[in-house]
């Protein structure tokens, strides 16, 4: 096992479910953690609970990974203490609709595109580079298994979860003969925010998901990703797949009455 202490950590759409458990796992390993999402308010309360719980080294910044020109600027101008990233969590990312794709969203279609799969691109665009030059890095995208399989009304969040599935193995590909790992962590229902998102912001449909089951929390999803993280070097998990108990596959759930 490789300690994560003082290794720098850096966690997109860091501010909520996954990216905000990501945040503390990684705090309490002793990381120094790295921390972006366009909602700087909740990122400064996360950043002073780090530091108040864990004595965490903590950075954060606003960012909205859609923006090429703002991630590039954004990473650009860093302190020269945080730009040594030694791993990057690809977090960020949201579902919109169940629509059929014949009656979707054009908003919510690109909304996700330019999030999940675009933002991906720019943010790992601006990170790589500078671990291929120091000769060490991880690379922890998180996917789902919408990536493996789709559902009725997932069309496009199901499209760029495959996408990002496949990004991740091609860049596997791309990095060979380097010392640098990629990982890909997908999870299936997972209790966040990521519902409400999805329903533009109904609470009843919502709660509705997760209703005769006990999902994933994000803290399950962390220590995944700590674990995988913390391999020693010669150690690659490329894939992670992770469910509920209740759930077979991306449309087989079992609830309780």
């Amino acid at each position: 096992m490789e300690s994560l202490r003082d290794r720098i950590v850096f966690i997109t759409g860091a501010s909520s479910g996954i990216g905000r458990a990501c945040a503390r796992a990684c705090a309490r390993e002793g990381a120094r953690v790295l921390m972006a999402a366009r909602r700087l308010e909740r990122l400064a309360e996360l950043g002073a609970e780090l530091k108040a719980e864990y004595r965490a080294d903590v950075h954060h910044f606003a960012l909205d990974v859609r923006r090429q020109p703002e991630v590039e600027s954004a990473l650009a101008a860093l302190p020269p203490g945080w730009q040594a990233i030694d791993i990057l969590v690809n977090n960020a990312g949201l579902s919109r609709g169940l629509d059929k794709l014949h009656e979707g969203l054009l908003g919510d279609w690109e909304e996700m595109i330019d999030t999940n799969v675009k933002g991906l691109l720019y943010v790992s665009k601006a990170v790589i580079p500078g671990m291929i030059a120091r000769g060490r890095g991880h690379v922890i995208n998180l996917g789902s298994i919408a990536g493996h399989e789709v559902y009725p009304g997932g069309n496009v969040y199901c499209a760029t979860k495959a996408a990002v599935n496949a990004l991740t193995r091609a860049l596997r590909l791309d990095l060979v003969g380097t010392p640098l790992r990629v990982t890909t962590v997908d999870p299936g229902m997972v209790e966040t925010e990521f519902s409400l998102v999805r329903f533009h912001g109904d609470a009843r449909r919502a709660s509705k998901v997760y209703q005769g089951l006990q999902p994933l929390t994000p803290d399950d999803i962390a220590e995944v990703i700590v674990f995988c993280a913390s391999r020693p070097g010669h150690v690659n998990i490329g894939e992670v797949i992770l469910t509920p108990q209740a759930q077979a596959s991306a449309t087989l759930v079992h609830r309780k009455n």
